[in-house]
């Protein structure tokens, strides 16, 4: 029998099924990229052929080099604005799920407050937001709140809602063995809820730098030391509107790189036995 005979012989259904694996990949950045320049360049052109004034609307050209001249002072608010959020983002991981697993333990805390924690997320952060820069001495702490009452809820309901979906099954495997609350809890409830809370955990990612963003519009915070809610406020005061689509730029830029890296950590954590993060052949 000939070498060729003996040759493996090539699934086409699996080639294509790699070709449109591969082409998918290619079209989860590149079709975002092209979308983004078209929209730019007709944002150019509407400009240009509009003669629509600078400080009324500025091309992308005119921003980018507000984004480069002022980049040391959009630096510094983003910085103080980026610390606001990852604070409060760590505030809410700790709380929100902290409450969660004591809501889980005892079915009286649960019913005592968590009607409350749904008032406190119902409730618009901007009308509270004034009574807490009242109360606070500390304007960061006072926006350090303010982040953190927007960003903890999802943590808390997601994290509940994984901690009471555990299969009873299993549930009921773990008492037969004489299981202990604590070892349930360790070894069964708390891998079973991880895929609920990093997905509560990429909602509040975004939530708290909405919630560092208005408590900074609240505060008020100007000069040295201010947000980047604060330097948009300042250049639409002084119809600056360059170095306003510069600082918004740079708020979208954290939120896309905050939800980037929640979705890696996800990612990382569920990939191998995950059903949301095992790659299936379609």
């Amino acid at each position: 029998m000939s070498i060729a005979e003996n040759a493996p012989v090539i699934d086409s259904d699996e080639v294509r099924r790699q070709r449109a694996k591969r082409m998918e990949k290619l079209g989860s950045w590149s079709l975002p990229v092209v979308v983004m320049l078209a929209a730019l360049l007709l944002w150019d052109r509407i400009v240009v052929w509009n003669e629509i004034p600078h400080y009324i609307l500025p091309g992308p050209g005119r921003v980018w080099d507000s984004l480069v001249n002022d980049w040391g002072i959009l630096w510094e608010a983003g910085l103080l604005t980026g610390k606001i959020t990852l604070m409060a983002l760590g505030l809410a991981i700790v709380g929100g799920a902290g409450l969660a697993i004591l809501f889980n333990q005892s079915r009286m805390v649960e019913m005592s407050f968590y009607p409350y924690a749904v008032i406190l997320q119902v409730t618009p952060v901007v009308s509270i937001a004034p009574l807490i820069f009242i109360y606070v001495d500390s304007k960061t702490a006072g926006m350090l709140l303010c982040a953190w009452i927007v960003a903890f809820f999802p943590v808390l309901s997601s994290t509940t809602l994984g901690l009471n979906s555990v299969d009873h099954n299993l549930r009921d495997l773990y008492r037969i063995y004489g299981a202990s609350r604590w070892q349930k809890l360790w070894m069964l409830q708390l891998p079973s809820a991880l895929p609920y809370f990093l997905g509560g955990l990429k909602i509040a990612g975004g939530l708290s730098l909405i919630g560092a963003v208005v408590a900074e519009l609240v505060a008020g915070t100007g000069g040295v030391g201010a947000g980047l809610a604060a330097r948009i406020q300042e250049a639409g005061y002084q119809l600056n509107i360059a170095r306003m689509f510069a600082a918004l730029t740079l708020v979208a830029a954290m939120g896309v790189l905050i939800f980037a890296a929640l979705s890696l950590v996800s990612h990382l954590l569920l990939r191998k036995w995950h059903e949301s993060a095992l790659s299936r052949e379609t």
